[in-house]
Parts: C-alpha cells; sequence; structure tokens
C-alpha cells in the first residue's frame, strides 16, 4: 500500500510537530537579542536564521522520509489498516485473534517507532548544536570586526587630533 491514510496522518502530524519547534521568531524579538550589533549586521543575522530555519526544517523532513522508507512503515500502516478493516467486517474476528499476541505485537511496534523517533530526535538536535555554534561564531566574528573597526576609526581620529 503506497502513501496510505495511516502514513499520511503520521507525516502530517510529525510536519506539524516539527512546524510548532522550529517556528522562528518575529524580526523584532531576533533584533532584540543583538542590541549591540548595526541595523545591517541584525539584518545579515536575520536572514542567515531564516536560511538556517528553513534548511533545519527541510533536513529534519527529508530524514523523517528517508526513515520511513527505510522502516517501510507504509507496509506497516497498511497492514494494520487491513487487519482494523478485518476486524470491523469480522464480529467473530475477536474470539479467533489472542490478545496477548496482538497486544505484544503493537507494544514492539510502539518501541521500535519511538527508539526510532528518539535517534531522528538526536541527530536534529545534533545538527541543531552544530548549526547554532556556526551563528554563534559568525556573531563573533561580526562583533570582532566592528571592534576592529572601531580601533582604526579612533586611532585616525587620534592621529587627526595630534
Amino acid at each position: 500500500m503506497a502513501n496510505g491514510h495511516g502514513e499520511s496522518d503520521l507525516k502530517r502530524s510529525f510536519k506539524l510537530g516539527v512546524h510548532g519547534l522550529l517556528t522562528t521568531c518575529s524580526k523584532e524579538e531576533f533584533c532584540k537579542a543583538f542590541p549591540g550589533f548595526t541595523n545591517a549586521e541584525k539584518e545579515r543575522l536575520h536572514h542567515l536564521y531564516i536560511q538556517v530555519i528553513v534548511s533545519l526544517h527541510q533536513n529534519i523532513e527529508d530524514e523523517f522520509e528517508a526513515l520511513c522508507e527505510e522502516t517501510k512503515v507504509d507496509d506497516i500502516l497498511g497492514s494494520i489498516e487491513e487487519l482494523v478493516e478485518e476486524q470491523t467486517l469480522d464480529p467473530l474476528y475477536l474470539d479467533k485473534t489472542n490478545l496477548n499476541t496482538v497486544a505484544q505485537a503493537l507494544s514492539t511496534l510502539k518501541k521500535n517507532e519511538i527508539r526510532n523517533l528518539t535517534t531522528m530526535l538526536e541527530k536534529s538536535e545534533a545538527h541543531n548544536n552544530l548549526l547554532r555554534s556556526r551563528v554563534e561564531l559568525s556573531q563573533k566574528e561580526i562583533h570582532n570586526s566592528s571592534d576592529a573597526s572601531n580601533a582604526v576609526d579612533k586611532s585616525k581620529t587620534g592621529m587627526w587630533n595630534n
């Protein structure tokens, strides 16, 4: 079963969850975090920040898609949907099925899902930390270049005043 109802619900829920986690702050809030920077510097940083968030969104969604393909989520969800349909069509189905077996199978599926999502989250957090480090490094470089520019301006002013 390719791209069934269960799979599309899963992917839609995941995307909504990721969107909630990675929603960007307003430009005004962002600029308030950098009071010592010029408007041009704030603009460049905000542009970089938006690029990072967009890239992070795409990377997480791509990783999720790859994980779904790797673990054959669509096949598993298709099988579950078929089982559910069979159960609703056959009133005696519960008599034929060992509930402990079903509970164990669902428990195993959920544990695997949790393990996979935890791994994805750890990868995303590591990637997010890397991006944060890059932004901090860029901020330091901008600050250092601003300090150097100020020092040059002061030395020029001092030379002309002597």
